[in-house]
């Protein structure tokens, strides 16, 4: 049994709310030049020039990419021999989340109750996924969300008659109805199958992939290319304001259902999808 201190938690999740904050990840500025040059609309290449010397502005300046520094979505990966010494690991989570957001000067938006609407003052508490793996190590990885894509994603359970056409049609539809809310380019994550929290969970953990990354499974990287092509049809085009790139990726996650379901989520990140990762 290996000892890992709450307090090395409650650090390390500190500097990735703040390191997701600043600085993009390399295969998505990658993504985002690519798309610059790809892009065939000038008004359209004129913002993915600002959105490029944007995040090169906050990298290089230690500044929050995006005015929304999101709600702290952390996924846990803990080894079944790993012992959580000194306290609690979802407080040692929350904690890193209060100084991180503090530390970082990042904008605090998290209410402590949907309804009463009252600020918590620290952005927390995280939404926290945990996953329990074989070994004795313990993998952190924060994606901040911010909700002007959040709230643009959708699940809906399909019959399973429905089949592949009623998947490509409900993704699509969810993507044009979006429009330049979420703010395009983005990244389409799918979920499908499982139950309808299961898909919810698929689409969100699949905007973690690398953007380019296509899915091992033939069928469903075949079914990722198509709906990109579909999407990038629509004309959005970068900030909604029309062109050639509308999204930069579709990553899609299935799991074994029940045989009456055809769960489907889709989960959309903005040209700025977060996250950052350590192994402890």
């Amino acid at each position: 049994m290996r000892e890992i201190s709450a307090e090395k938690v409650t650090e390390a999740v500190e500097k990735l709310c703040i390191d997701s904050n600043y600085y993009l990840s390399s295969d998505l500025m990658k993504a985002l030049k690519c798309a610059y040059e790809n892009e065939e609309s000038e008004i359209g290449k004129n913002v993915m020039k600002q959105i490029v010397d944007n995040a090169e502005i906050a990298r290089a300046q230690s500044l929050p990419v995006c005015q929304d520094t999101g709600m702290a979505v952390v996924f846990i990966d803990i080894g079944q021999d790993v012992c959580i010494k000194g306290g609690g690991l979802t407080e040692a989570i929350n904690e890193g989340v209060r100084r991180g957001y503090k530390k970082g000067y990042l904008r605090k938006s998290v209410v402590i109750d949907p309804l009463n609407r009252v600020n918590s003052g620290d952005n927390s508490p995280a939404i926290i996924h945990y996953n329990i793996v074989e070994g004795d190590s313990l993998k952190i990885t924060v994606a901040p969300k911010g909700f002007g894509s959040e709230n643009m994603s959708s699940v809906k359970m399909l019959k399973p008659s429905d089949g592949v056409e009623g998947v490509k049609k409900f993704v699509i539809e969810t993507v044009e109805s979006a429009g330049p809310n979420p703010c395009p380019p983005i990244i389409v994550g799918v979920g499908i199958g499982g139950t309808m929290e299961k898909a919810a969970l698929l689409a969100k953990t699949a905007l973690l992939r690398p953007v380019g990354e296509r899915n091992s499974l033939d069928y469903i990287s075949k079914l990722e290319e198509e709906l990109l092509n579909s999407i990038n049809k629509l004309g959005i085009g970068p900030a909604g304001l029309g062109g050639r790139i509308t999204a930069l990726a579709v990553n899609v996650e299935v799991f074994p259902t029940h045989i009456a379901g055809l769960p489907v989520a889709v989960n959309i990140g903005c040209h700025v999808t977060r996250h950052a990762e350590i192994v402890i």
